[in-house]
Protein backbone atom coordinates (compact mmCIF):
# COMPACT_ATOMS: atom_id res chain seq x y z
CA UNK A 1 0.00 0.00 0.00
CA UNK A 2 1.45 3.34 -1.06
CA UNK A 3 2.24 6.10 1.45
CA UNK A 4 1.93 9.13 -0.82
CA UNK A 5 -0.40 9.84 -3.74
CA UNK A 6 0.66 12.63 -6.10
CA UNK A 7 -1.59 13.81 -8.92
CA UNK A 8 -0.11 14.61 -12.34
CA UNK A 9 -2.40 16.73 -14.48
CA UNK A 10 -2.52 19.60 -16.95
CA UNK A 11 -2.73 20.07 -20.70
CA UNK A 12 -2.75 17.34 -23.30
CA UNK A 13 0.54 16.80 -25.18
CA UNK A 14 2.45 18.61 -22.44
CA UNK A 15 4.93 15.89 -21.46
CA UNK A 16 3.14 13.76 -18.86
CA UNK A 17 4.34 10.50 -20.42
CA UNK A 18 7.90 11.80 -20.52
CA UNK A 19 7.78 13.01 -16.92
CA UNK A 20 6.22 9.77 -15.68
CA UNK A 21 8.90 7.78 -17.50
CA UNK A 22 11.66 9.82 -15.87
CA UNK A 23 10.12 9.57 -12.41
CA UNK A 24 9.72 5.81 -12.84
CA UNK A 25 13.51 5.49 -12.75
CA UNK A 26 13.26 6.16 -9.03
CA UNK A 27 12.65 2.76 -7.34
CA UNK A 28 10.42 4.47 -4.76
CA UNK A 29 8.04 5.96 -7.33
CA UNK A 30 5.34 4.28 -9.40
CA UNK A 31 4.24 6.47 -12.32
CA UNK A 32 2.13 4.52 -14.78
CA UNK A 33 -0.02 5.27 -17.79
CA UNK A 34 -3.20 7.33 -17.95
CA UNK A 35 -5.25 6.45 -14.89
CA UNK A 36 -8.92 5.68 -14.27
CA UNK A 37 -8.71 6.50 -10.55
CA UNK A 38 -10.27 9.95 -10.93
CA UNK A 39 -13.30 8.62 -12.81
CA UNK A 40 -13.73 5.63 -10.49
CA UNK A 41 -13.60 7.82 -7.40
CA UNK A 42 -15.99 10.34 -8.91
CA UNK A 43 -18.52 7.69 -9.92
CA UNK A 44 -18.49 6.11 -6.45
CA UNK A 45 -18.54 9.52 -4.74
CA UNK A 46 -21.64 10.45 -6.76
CA UNK A 47 -23.33 7.11 -6.06
CA UNK A 48 -22.81 7.38 -2.31
CA UNK A 49 -23.91 11.00 -2.08
CA UNK A 50 -26.98 10.60 -4.29
CA UNK A 51 -28.28 7.20 -3.18
CA UNK A 52 -31.68 7.34 -1.46
CA UNK A 53 -31.01 4.02 0.24
CA UNK A 54 -27.71 5.22 1.69
CA UNK A 55 -29.30 8.45 2.92
CA UNK A 56 -32.33 6.63 4.32
CA UNK A 57 -30.12 4.31 6.38
CA UNK A 58 -27.65 7.04 7.37
CA UNK A 59 -24.69 5.00 6.14
CA UNK A 60 -22.08 7.72 6.60
CA UNK A 61 -19.21 5.26 6.88
CA UNK A 62 -19.40 4.41 3.17
CA UNK A 63 -17.01 7.25 2.36
CA UNK A 64 -14.38 4.64 3.16
CA UNK A 65 -15.21 2.89 -0.10
CA UNK A 66 -14.06 5.95 -2.08
CA UNK A 67 -10.90 6.21 0.04
CA UNK A 68 -9.96 2.65 -0.82
CA UNK A 69 -10.25 3.04 -4.61
CA UNK A 70 -6.71 4.43 -5.16
CA UNK A 71 -5.23 1.68 -2.96
CA UNK A 72 -7.18 -1.04 -4.76
CA UNK A 73 -6.24 0.39 -8.16
CA UNK A 74 -2.55 0.34 -7.25
CA UNK A 75 -2.62 -2.86 -5.24
CA UNK A 76 -0.01 -4.45 -7.51
CA UNK A 77 2.74 -1.98 -6.63
CA UNK A 78 4.75 -2.01 -3.43
CA UNK A 79 6.37 1.36 -4.11
CA UNK A 80 5.69 4.00 -1.44
CA UNK A 81 4.88 6.83 -3.88
CA UNK A 82 2.24 6.73 -6.62
CA UNK A 83 2.07 9.42 -9.29
CA UNK A 84 -1.40 9.26 -10.84
CA UNK A 85 -1.92 10.76 -14.31
CA UNK A 86 -5.26 12.30 -15.23
CA UNK A 87 -5.98 15.57 -17.02
CA UNK A 88 -9.04 16.33 -14.87
CA UNK A 89 -7.32 16.37 -11.47
CA UNK A 90 -7.15 20.18 -11.67
CA UNK A 91 -10.93 20.63 -11.86
CA UNK A 92 -12.28 22.05 -8.57
CA UNK A 93 -14.63 19.18 -7.74
CA UNK A 94 -11.81 16.67 -8.27
CA UNK A 95 -9.34 18.68 -6.17
CA UNK A 96 -11.93 18.75 -3.38
CA UNK A 97 -12.35 14.98 -3.77
CA UNK A 98 -8.59 14.44 -3.52
CA UNK A 99 -8.38 16.49 -0.35
CA UNK A 100 -11.36 14.72 1.22
CA UNK A 101 -10.55 11.13 0.36
CA UNK A 102 -6.81 10.96 -0.33
CA UNK A 103 -4.72 13.67 1.34
CA UNK A 104 -5.71 17.05 2.75
CA UNK A 105 -2.20 18.22 1.80
CA UNK A 106 -2.30 16.73 -1.70
CA UNK A 107 0.46 17.65 -4.16
CA UNK A 108 -0.57 18.20 -7.78
CA UNK A 109 1.93 18.64 -10.63
CA UNK A 110 0.37 20.63 -13.48
CA UNK A 111 1.98 20.48 -16.91
CA UNK A 112 1.22 23.41 -19.21
CA UNK A 113 1.99 24.16 -22.82
CA UNK A 114 1.08 26.70 -25.49
CA UNK A 115 -2.25 25.71 -27.02
CA UNK A 116 -0.86 26.40 -30.47
CA UNK A 117 1.81 23.74 -29.84
CA UNK A 118 -0.74 21.38 -28.29
CA UNK A 119 -3.12 21.62 -31.22
CA UNK A 120 -0.28 21.30 -33.74
CA UNK A 121 0.87 18.13 -32.00
CA UNK A 122 -2.64 16.65 -31.91
CA UNK A 123 -3.38 17.53 -35.54
CA UNK A 124 -0.03 16.11 -36.64
CA UNK A 125 -0.70 12.83 -34.81
CA UNK A 126 -4.20 12.59 -36.22
CA UNK A 127 -2.88 13.16 -39.73
CA UNK A 128 -0.31 10.40 -39.22
CA UNK A 129 -3.22 8.11 -38.32
CA UNK A 130 -5.21 9.00 -41.43
CA UNK A 131 -7.83 11.33 -39.97
CA UNK A 132 -9.64 13.14 -42.77
CA UNK A 133 -10.55 16.09 -40.52
CA UNK A 134 -7.75 16.28 -37.93
CA UNK A 135 -9.15 19.44 -36.29
CA UNK A 136 -12.50 17.77 -35.61
CA UNK A 137 -14.06 18.45 -32.21
CA UNK A 138 -10.96 20.04 -30.72
CA UNK A 139 -12.67 23.07 -29.21
CA UNK A 140 -15.97 21.61 -28.00
CA UNK A 141 -17.09 23.26 -24.76
CA UNK A 142 -16.03 21.22 -21.69
CA UNK A 143 -14.62 18.58 -24.03
CA UNK A 144 -11.37 16.70 -24.45
CA UNK A 145 -8.58 17.04 -25.36
CA UNK A 146 -8.45 20.85 -25.16
CA UNK A 147 -11.25 22.62 -23.31
CA UNK A 148 -11.66 20.54 -20.13
CA UNK A 149 -7.91 20.49 -19.34
CA UNK A 150 -7.74 24.21 -20.14
CA UNK A 151 -10.54 24.94 -17.65
CA UNK A 152 -8.73 22.91 -15.01
CA UNK A 153 -5.40 24.64 -15.55
CA UNK A 154 -7.09 28.06 -15.48
CA UNK A 155 -8.88 27.28 -12.22
CA UNK A 156 -5.72 25.89 -10.65
CA UNK A 157 -3.76 29.03 -11.53
CA UNK A 158 -6.46 31.20 -9.99
CA UNK A 159 -6.84 29.08 -6.85
CA UNK A 160 -3.36 27.88 -5.98
CA UNK A 161 -2.87 27.55 -2.24
CA UNK A 162 0.41 25.68 -2.57
CA UNK A 163 -0.93 22.33 -3.71
CA UNK A 164 -0.23 23.01 -7.40
CA UNK A 165 3.21 23.07 -9.01
CA UNK A 166 3.15 24.40 -12.57
CA UNK A 167 5.71 23.07 -15.03
CA UNK A 168 5.87 24.21 -18.64
CA UNK A 169 6.67 21.81 -21.44
CA UNK A 170 9.71 23.91 -22.33
CA UNK A 171 11.02 23.68 -18.76
CA UNK A 172 10.56 19.92 -18.71
CA UNK A 173 12.38 19.39 -22.01
CA UNK A 174 15.04 22.11 -21.89
CA UNK A 175 15.70 22.44 -18.15
CA UNK A 176 14.98 18.89 -17.09
CA UNK A 177 17.21 18.63 -14.03
CA UNK A 178 16.11 22.00 -12.63
CA UNK A 179 12.51 20.97 -13.21
CA UNK A 180 13.02 17.67 -11.41
CA UNK A 181 14.59 19.54 -8.50
CA UNK A 182 11.46 21.71 -8.25
CA UNK A 183 9.18 18.67 -8.40
CA UNK A 184 11.16 16.81 -5.75
CA UNK A 185 11.09 19.84 -3.46
CA UNK A 186 7.35 20.33 -3.99
CA UNK A 187 6.54 16.69 -3.25
CA UNK A 188 9.11 16.54 -0.41
CA UNK A 189 10.95 13.57 -1.89
CA UNK A 190 14.49 12.55 -1.12
CA UNK A 191 16.90 13.45 -3.98
CA UNK A 192 17.51 10.82 -6.65
CA UNK A 193 19.95 10.80 -9.56
CA UNK A 194 17.98 10.23 -12.76
CA UNK A 195 19.42 9.09 -16.06
CA UNK A 196 18.53 11.93 -18.39
CA UNK A 197 20.62 10.55 -21.24
CA UNK A 198 18.25 7.64 -21.83
CA UNK A 199 14.55 7.57 -20.90
CA UNK A 200 12.36 4.52 -21.41
CA UNK A 201 8.58 4.29 -21.17
CA UNK A 202 8.18 1.26 -18.91
CA UNK A 203 4.37 1.55 -18.68
CA UNK A 204 3.37 1.57 -22.33
CA UNK A 205 -0.33 1.95 -23.12
CA UNK A 206 -2.28 0.33 -25.92
CA UNK A 207 -2.95 3.47 -27.92
CA UNK A 208 -5.19 1.53 -30.29
CA UNK A 209 -7.84 1.90 -27.57
CA UNK A 210 -7.74 5.68 -28.02
CA UNK A 211 -7.74 5.36 -31.80
CA UNK A 212 -4.37 7.11 -31.96
CA UNK A 213 -1.39 4.78 -32.23
CA UNK A 214 1.73 6.64 -31.12
CA UNK A 215 -0.18 8.85 -28.67
CA UNK A 216 2.08 7.95 -25.74
CA UNK A 217 5.32 7.29 -27.57
CA UNK A 218 8.38 9.12 -26.26
CA UNK A 219 11.90 9.57 -27.51
CA UNK A 220 14.69 8.02 -25.45
CA UNK A 221 16.66 11.26 -25.76
CA UNK A 222 14.98 14.29 -24.21
CA UNK A 223 14.46 16.93 -26.86
CA UNK A 224 11.67 19.09 -28.21
CA UNK A 225 10.06 17.94 -31.42
CA UNK A 226 9.61 20.85 -33.79
CA UNK A 227 6.28 20.38 -35.58
CA UNK A 228 5.56 22.45 -38.65
CA UNK A 229 1.97 22.03 -39.71
CA UNK A 230 -0.70 24.25 -41.24
CA UNK A 231 -3.69 24.98 -39.00
CA UNK A 232 -6.92 26.69 -39.97
CA UNK A 233 -7.31 30.37 -39.11
CA UNK A 234 -10.12 29.43 -36.72
CA UNK A 235 -7.89 26.98 -34.82
CA UNK A 236 -5.09 29.55 -34.54
CA UNK A 237 -7.48 32.22 -33.23
CA UNK A 238 -8.92 29.78 -30.68
CA UNK A 239 -5.44 28.85 -29.47
CA UNK A 240 -4.36 32.47 -29.08
CA UNK A 241 -7.54 33.25 -27.13
CA UNK A 242 -7.09 30.29 -24.79
CA UNK A 243 -3.43 31.13 -24.14
CA UNK A 244 -4.36 34.73 -23.31
CA UNK A 245 -6.63 33.46 -20.51
CA UNK A 246 -3.67 31.89 -18.72
CA UNK A 247 -1.37 34.91 -18.70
Amino acid sequence: MFKQFVALSGHARSGSTLLASILSQNPKIYAGGSSAVCQLMWDMHQSINNSEEIKANNLTHLDGIVKQIPHLYYANTTKPVVVDRHRSWTLPANVEMLKKYVDSNIKIIVLVRSNLEIVSSIVNLRKQNGWKNPEWNLFVKDGEPIMRPHAGVKWAKENNNGEFLFVTYDELVNKTQLTLDRIYAHCQWEPFCHNLEFVENVCKENDEVYGLPGLHDIRSIIKQNQIKIDLSDEAIINCIELDSMLL
